[in-house]
């Protein structure tokens, strides 16, 4: 038997994500700190449009982060759903919507909150939505969908409530996104058989 990459944007994104990781720890938290971190808009002193460094890291934050805990937690979830959802819809839209997702939570971070944003659980967040609607059928609604939404946003709804380090807002974007894209795809990607036209 042969290792078979078997889901190569899930799995690049992951081991990318590990390499950002290896790095940071050898440079003593710097890597993430200067470029895998996205600082709030206050930073920049009113000329982020003007910094490089500002546009790439509304993306590159989805790929930093804070310690290993923080990586394992994200990527047990992105490797436990991604490869489904890389199967289903593809690499390039799981890469298009997890951009989007990264772009939408880092646009919001930086105009609501005065705090730094790093990980990518706005994308894990997106694919645990997403990934209820893998088996649905046409003209339907699945029940798992609001379970999903009920058990998981509605307890990340309650820690917001609660003094801590972790972005539930990032969590909650990454979920809505999520909704937005298995709604908008499900038609282009339904998996049940079409009734046979007579004539």
């Amino acid at each position: 038997m042969r290792v078979k990459y078997n889901s190569p944007f899930i799995l690049t994104f992951t081991f990318v994500c590990v390499i950002v990781m290896v790095v940071n720890y050898l440079t003593y938290g710097q890597t993430v700190r200067q470029f895998f971190t996205l600082l709030p808009m206050a930073h920049y002193g009113g000329n982020a449009l003007l910094n490089p460094m500002f546009y790439f890291r509304l993306f590159s934050h989805s790929i930093g982060h804070a310690d290993l805990f923080h990586l394992t937690s994200n990527l047990t979830l992105i490797l436990l759903i991604g490869p489904i959802l890389e199967e289903k819809y593809g690499g390039k839209y799981l890469l298009m919507m997890s951009v989007i997702t990264t772009l939408i939570t880092g646009l919001l971070n930086i105009f609501f909150f005065p705090h730094p944003l790093l990980g990518a659980s706005g994308i894990a967040f997106m694919m645990i939505i997403l990934g209820s609607f893998t088996n649905v059928e046409s003209g339907y609604i699945p029940l798992t969908f609001f379970l999903i939404v009920v058990l998981f946003l509605g307890q990340e709804i309650l820690k917001t409530f609660e003094s801590n380090n972790i972005s539930e807002f990032a969590h909650i974007v990454g979920g809505l996104c999520g909704s937005f894209f298995g709604f908008i795809l499900r038609r282009s990607f339904d998996n049940s058989v079409a009734e046979p036209e007579y004539e």
